[in-house]
């Protein structure tokens, strides 16, 4: 009797350690999925519309931390942070309404195609490649912090070898970005956004004896890690749109 009361109080904690009962289950392989819009892509497209896009183009947009990914007594030459931010950037200039992003990470590509073109086509001219479109905006800025446990904490109980606890962990990245006239080289506007980076663990387990010579064991438990890249896109989302604001304000650019 006592072995079943003690098989119950552990489900109870179980269960009320962790928020859902389906997290314990080992997921299964799943297909490719497109990536949920964000509050921060609402935001982005809940902007007025403009008068017409601006051609801006971005070099390179980089993580300037230096950071690597925290282990425990280990080397890790993985990076904290995505190497992909101006792929990021790219994709959300090309979904807002405000700016035509034109390609300049890799330019180099694009003037050996068109070479490749007009040799192909040096017989023929009526097939002359237009110009390359002219921006009249470069972004600047990169992923200039990642702080690693700005906030820690947790909840935990046990009693008689029966107990449960949960643990939180919070991250900060912080973008900085500016926007400069391609004629005078000055800076029109510039902004900064920070992003937290979430990571749980729950777990719930019980050790002790049910009778003599007999050893009863069991644990149970999941974690949370926020994906850093869908964190660094949005905080480059909410730092393109306080760019539109803040030029809005200063009247660099004006809205239909």
């Amino acid at each position: 009797m006592n072995f079943k009361i003690t098989i119950l109080l552990l489900m109870l904690l179980m269960i009320s350690a962790c928020s859902s009962i389906e997290r314990l289950i080992p997921p299964s392989i799943n297909t490719a999925i497109k990536i949920e819009e964000s509050e921060t892509f609402k935001e982005l497209k809940a902007l007025p519309k403009p008068i017409g896009a601006i051609p801006v183009s971005v070099y390179a947009f980089r993580d300037q931390t230096g950071q690597y990914k925290p282990q425990a007594n280990i080397s890790s030459f993985s990076t904290a942070v995505t190497q992909g931010a101006t792929s990021i950037l790219m994709q959300a200039l090309s979904d807002s309404d405000w700016f035509l992003p034109v390609e300049r990470e890799g330019l180099q590509n694009i003037l050996t195609e068109r070479k490749i073109t007009r040799a192909s086509n040096k017989n023929n001219a009526q097939a002359e490649l237009p110009p390359l479109t002219t921006a009249k905006i470069i972004l600047e800025g990169g992923i200039i912090s990642y702080d690693s446990n700005i906030k820690t904490g947790g909840f935990g109980a046990e009693y008689f070898g029966i107990g449960s606890s949960e643990l939180y962990r919070e991250d900060v990245i912080s973008v900085y970005m500016r926007a400069i006239d391609v004629r005078t080289g000055q800076v029109l506007v510039s902004v900064s956004t920070s992003k937290t980076v979430l990571s749980t663990e729950a777990r719930a387990g019980f050790f002790r004896y049910v009778s003599f010579k007999r050893l009863a064991e069991a644990e149970a438990g999941y974690t949370s890690n926020e994906p850093m890249h869908i964190c660094v896109k949005q905080a480059l989302e909410k730092a393109i749109t306080e760019l539109v604001k803040k030029g809005l304000q200063k009247r660099v650019w004006k809205a239909q």
